[in-house]
Formats: structure tokens, C-alpha cells, sequence
């Protein structure tokens, strides 16, 4: 069976290809406003002034209190706003290579794909196949095509035995993974996650982060996820952009955007716990440690532990 050669990419991480990697995304002085309720009423913008630029294959995770402009920004990422909301866009997003308020939302699909944080709002078909095959079925694509697209997407998010079945008589975490079967089977090159676990129990959560695990260790995709767990994002992400006012106030790597506690905790954001222990001993005892994960935290501190190492200091 042909695989969707868009998503069949060689694996690479943001050290070894900084070099030969290109913007897939460019976001040029992004303000935003919505209708406002009132024709007298002034605008109020829900983003200010964004720039920002995301290379083919990166994985960037986006952070914020309620409010800040998160989901308004991944609809702008595929010309939901302003060509579905209306309101007052000012400032240029080029995704690809088009520019998402000049291209219909349905061919900007074919490059940006975006899973919600609700899975039902996107599930109205009678089975499963159907609701993955919908959007190919939509773009006229051949029969033959659709029928290889559906079983690779449904293979990949681990759905193929559910194929048949009624998406409304799944878990949570299966309607998920259908809906993002649904957006990988149109191979986009982009594939954005507006917080996709934020309604799930664990389980579900597990279910979904391990397709997310999938796409970014093995087939290399360009991710933007919103998401609020700092430990999903140290996890996957090469940066992270935390958005405050409907402004990308910071724009780091999760490192150095973690080891910056006290300003993220100001924000009303969390920190991994192994970063906030970070935090604690270099106030304590005056050292330098930067800590995202779990295996790093233990190998430095086993490591400052061994006798030879503190004598060595």
C-alpha cells in the first residue's frame, strides 16, 4: 500500500538540520480582533503584533492562561479566522507558502490539518471509515486513493479494528484518535493539536500523547500543539512560545523557557516539577541546574552524589 509521501519524511531533530530546514510557517505582525458584538463598540484585539516562524519538521508547543488567544491563533494557522469569523485581521500568515486570509480554508486543509480540543465537534459520520474518508471524499480524490489513505491513517492512530464502528460509541480518547486519523489522512504537512487531551481522562490522554509520541519520533511532522501539561511539552517539543496579552512574550527552547519558574508561575503557568526542583536547589545552594525531565534530573544529580564528584568541586 502507498504511503502519503508527505508524512514518510527522514526523522531529523533542530540541531543536525537548522541548516536545510525551511519555514513551512510564517507569521508576519499577526493582530486579531473578532466581531464586536456592537457595530459602535471598539475593537478588542485577541492577538497583538505576533511574529513567528516554525521550520519544516519542528514540533513547537504553545502555552497561555485562558483567554491569551491560543485557539485564535491555531484557526488563523488555516484561514478559519478571519474567513469563517470575520472580524479585523491585520498582519500576514503564510503557511506553506499561501497566505491563509487569500486561500479557501478547504485548500489550506490539504497543508494544515487542526484537531480540537473537543473530538465530537469534528465526528458526524455513521462509522468510523466514513468520518476519516469524509474530507478526501470531499476533494474528489479516486476511490482506490481514499480506500489507501483511510487504512494508513487508521493504522497509525491504532483505530483499523474499529473501522466499522459508530464514533460515538468510542471512548474519548478513541474519538480523538479518529479525529486525527481524519486530518492524517488528508496528508497535511502541518498537523495542529489545540489542547487534544484537555477533555480525556488519563487513559485517553495515554491513547492520544502516544500517536503524538509516533508522529513526531518516527515520521518527523511539522506539530504546533497547544497544550498546558509541562511535561507533555518537555517532552516532545523543540520550542515553546508562551503567549500572554495575545503576545508571544517568550520564544525559547523548553530549557530555557522552564528554567524560568518564577516568571512562568506569574503567568499562571506550570512548570515541569523536575524544573521547579531545579529552581529550588539553584536558590538554596547557589548552582546551575536546568532540569525538563525526569532521566536528566536523576543522571545529574546521581551523578553530583558520587563521592569523587564532590570532591572533585
Amino acid at each position: 500500500m502507498p504511503f502519503p509521501p508527505l508524512l514518510f519524511r527522514p526523522v531529523v531533530t533542530m540541531a543536525s538540520a537548522k541548516a536545510y530546514m525551511s519555514n513551512i510557517v510564517r507569521i508576519e505582525s499577526l493582530g486579531y480582533s473578532y466581531p464586536p458584538l456592537d457595530a459602535n463598540d471598539q475593537p478588542e484585539w485577541v492577538l497583538r503584533d505576533i511574529n513567528l516562524e516554525v521550520s519544516e519538521g519542528e514540533f513547537v508547543s504553545i502555552m497561555g492562561a485562558t483567554g491569551v488567544g491560543k485557539t485564535t491563533l491555531c484557526m488563523a494557522l488555516n484561514g478559519i479566522v478571519p474567513q469563517s469569523t470575520g472580524g479585523i485581521i491585520r498582519g500576514n500568515v503564510i503557511v506553506d507558502g499561501f497566505n491563509t486570509k487569500r486561500h479557501p480554508v478547504a485548500d489550506l486543509a490539504q497543508r494544515v490539518g487542526v484537531v480540537f480540543q473537543e473530538p465530537e465537534t469534528q465526528l458526524f459520520n455513521v462509522s468510523v471509515e466514513a468520518e476519516v474518508a469524509f474530507g478526501l471524499e470531499s476533494l474528489g480524490v479516486p476511490r482506490v486513493e481514499i480506500a489507501n489513505q483511510v487504512t494508513w491513517a487508521l493504522s497509525v492512530v491504532g483505530m483499523s479494528e474499529f473501522r466499522e464502528r459508530s464514533p460515538f460509541k468510542l471512548s474519548g480518547g478513541q474519538k480523538q484518535r479518529v479525529a486525527i486519523a481524519s486530518i492524517l489522512a488528508m496528508s497535511p504537512k502541518i498537523l495542529v493539536l489545540d489542547e487534544p487531551t484537555a477533555s480525556l481522562d488519563p487513559l485517553g490522554k495515554t491513547e492520544v500523547f502516544s500517536i503524538v509520541r509516533e508522529l513526531r519520533q518516527q515520521r518527523g511532522m511539522t506539530i504546533i500543539m497547544v497544550e498546558h501539561e509541562s511535561e507533555r511539552i518537555a517532552e516532545f517539543s523543540d520550542r515553546v512560545i508562551v503567549l500572554s496579552d495575545g503576545s508571544a512574550k517568550i520564544v525559547d527552547t523548553p530549557a530555557n523557557v522552564f528554567s524560568r519558574a518564577t516568571e512562568m508561575q506569574a503567568l499562571g503557568l506550570s512548570v515541569p516539577q523536575v524544573s521547579e526542583l531545579a529552581h529550588r536547589l539553584n536558590r538554596r545552594n547557589n548552582t546551575n541546574y536546568v532540569f525538563t525531565q525526569f532521566e536528566e534530573t536523576y543522571l545529574a544529580l546521581t551523578e553530583n552524589a558520587r563521592p569523587d564528584s564532590r570532591s572533585s568541586t
